[in-house]
């Protein structure tokens, strides 16, 4: 078992305990939990308040529900949930601060904040562009994960997933991308987007509810050895049609 702090949420920290025998052998504790799978939110955290920003709300509301149901069956399986998101050009904010600023009362993302926000035992990162590699520690973090398999999910789809997802398969990582976890200003544009990533960057194109999770991790197909996929393929599932 591993004790470690809460440090980002500005309520009284709090101890935690983990037992996931998955932990990574990190002495120095920089990421407790080992998985070749993560789950990464992207944007989620937001208060939308910019040009456009109504329009992506009508669209990400209705992902809200079933990035939240994903998630909850992520962390049982032991998979590993990361926030990356913008710092908004606010320098000398952080984490925290940016999710109880977006849980505002007369904030326009509120409604999406409220179902998305990060439990204390999730990771994150802040980015100052569009995507979540460029600056940041993601790469040091997945390396400490073992992550090999990115299930990519957030906002918008047609910007800051796109070149996330760009990033990740320049680095030889798997892709899986579900199309009701994500949204973007206009459908047809999440649509388009969905095409693309799925012809250029080979991402998995699935809903979150065929996305199966094993708590024993086994090795799937284009898996980079020794690392295993915690990803189970439905019986015959393969790349399908776009809604």
């Amino acid at each position: 078992m591993r004790a470690g702090i809460v440090p980002w949420t500005d309520r009284e920290p709090k101890t935690y305990i983990r037992t996931n025998r998955n932990h990574h052998p990190d002495r120095l504790n920089h990421a407790p939990d080992k998985s070749d799978t993560a789950l990464l939110l992207i944007d989620v955290i937001n208060d939308l308040e910019f040009d456009g920003g109504e329009k992506l709300l009508t669209q990400a509301l209705p992902i809200a529900a079933a990035l939240s149901e994903l998630k909850a069956r992520a962390k049982r399986a032991g998979i590993p949930a990361i926030y990356a998101n913008d710092n908004f050009g606010r320098w000398r904010s952080d984490f925290p601060r940016l999710v109880q600023y977006c849980l505002g009362e007369k904030i326009r993302g509120k409604p999406i904040v409220a179902q998305l926000a990060p439990d204390p035992d999730d990771y994150f990162v802040l980015k100052p562009k569009h995507s979540a590699f460029y600056q940041t520690n993601l790469d040091i973090l997945l390396n400490y994960l073992g992550v090999s398999t990115l299930i990519l999910t957030g906002m918008a789809a047609d910007i800051c997933v796109l070149f996330t997802a760009n990033d990740a398969y320049m680095r030889d990582l798997q892709l899986i991308v579900p199309p009701d976890c994500v949204a973007s200003e206009r459908a047809e544009q999440n649509r388009l987007v969905l095409k693309l990533m799925q012809r250029v960057l080979k991402a998995e194109i699935k809903p979150s509810r065929k996305i199966q999770f094993n708590s024993q991790p086994k090795l799937g197909k284009g898996a980079h050895p020794p690392r295993k996929r915690a990803i189970r393929e439905e019986s015959g599932q393969r790349l399908g049609k776009l809604p």
